[in-house]
């Protein structure tokens, strides 16, 4: 297959190294800008609770904290861990805080926001919670408004987990 595939790209872990998304390949990837700050922040209990449930079966939950919306995620990496652990029982993967949108976007969310246009075609993260559901081929992206809970999405990653 030509083109980029989601698999291209790594992270850095919350907790410091690498985290290349190569070793995913084959299973579909709920990637999420997140912060601790947020209205929507008890979303992290909806992701929890689908990383939980469809973990086994492939899916891989990705929190990527970013503070480029109201300086809702101000804190440290260690702060944003232990918020998460504390309040929420996360276990699923975050990454290092990082940008969605302007000069410094992460290369990870220029591929999502390209391959799963917003609302009107825009490309932009309007605000944190912003969900992208990747399939196992690595480059059907769709994505998800801040307000669509993460419980919403469980048709749509049966869906991706069904494709072979």
């Amino acid at each position: 297959m030509a083109g980029p595939s989601v698999f291209d790209f790594s992270l850095t872990a919350l907790g410091g190294g690498e985290l290349p998304l190569e070793q995913f390949a084959g299973r579909p990837l709920l990637i999420v800008n997140t912060a601790s700050e947020c209205g929507f922040t008890p979303q992290y209990q909806g992701l929890e609770d689908l990383h939980r449930r469809f973990a086994e079966t492939g899916l891989v939950v990705i929190g990527c904290p970013c503070n480029q919306f109201g300086a809702q995620e101000p804190g440290s990496a260690g702060e944003i861990a232990a918020f998460c652990e504390s309040r929420f029982g996360v276990t699923f993967l975050l990454s290092e805080k990082l940008e969605v949108n302007g000069a410094n976007t992460d290369p990870l969310f220029q591929f999502l926001k390209t391959a799963a246009k917003g609302l009107l075609g825009s490309e932009s993260v309007k605000w944190n919670f912003t969900k992208f559901l990747v399939a196992r081929d690595g480059r059907s992206v769709e994505r998800f408004a801040p307000t669509t809970t993460p419980e919403a999405l469980i048709p749509a990653i049966e869906a991706a987990l069904a494709e072979s």
